[in-house]
């Protein structure tokens, strides 16, 4: 069976519709346009960017190249003038090693002389030392007489003291036994108890 064939139906459009279908598009072409003109200015701002970064990176180049000759010149100023200070400083150091070598021959025949110096002057030493402490222990064995001498003297002072306070205390106790009786016995006669005042 044949397909069936499809009818069009025809509409009559609305000629107000299609005047306002192409207003829309029309605005919408227009803001297509100006969104299209914005990223072309955009892009030509970039692109105007890139070409002076890029000039500025070729000056920078160039800069750094005429630098890097001048290091390069002033590397080998550098090297010529430490070649030259390395010769000079191996001559003086040459000398320098000859006086040294001079000197410590002379220094050690100092420390030779100086040693026995040393060793006669700790033997005098230790014999002061013995007499020191000889003399020393004569004045501790004094000391320590007088030491025991005096702490012998002081506790005689000290227990004869402690009898004449005990002596004395013995009196004021006596005296004061008796002004307490003469009191008590004198207010007995004015009729008083002692015990109530």
């Amino acid at each position: 069976m044949p397909p069936k064939k499809k009818t069009k139906k025809t509409t009559k459009k609305n000629p107000e519709k299609s005047e306002n279908d192409l207003e829309a598009k029309y605005r919408r072409s227009v803001l297509d346009v100006a969104v299209l003109q914005d990223h072309i200015a955009l892009q030509c701002e970039s692109v105007k960017k890139v070409q002076s970064d890029r000039i500025d990176l070729r000056r920078r180049m160039r800069h750094m190249e005429q630098k890097l000759q001048h290091e390069r010149q002033d590397h080998r100023d550098v090297n010529s003038d430490l070649s030259r200070q390395y010769i000079t400083m191996q001559t003086e150091l040459t000398n320098k090693v000859k006086r040294m070598e001079k000197e410590v021959s002379q220094l050690t025949e100092e420390l030779v002389l100086c040693q026995e110096e040393l060793s006669k002057e700790k033997r005098e030493r230790e014999q002061v030392e013995r007499e020191k402490d000889a003399t020393i222990a004569k004045l501790q064995h004094k000391l320590d007489n007088m030491e025991t001498d005096y702490e012998r003297i002081l506790h005689e002072n000290l227990d004869g003291l402690t009898s004449q306070l005990s002596a004395a205390r013995q009196g004021w106790e006596d005296k004061s036994t008796t002004l307490h009786q003469n009191y008590k016995e004198l207010l007995s006669e004015f009729g008083l108890n002692a015990r109530h005042i």
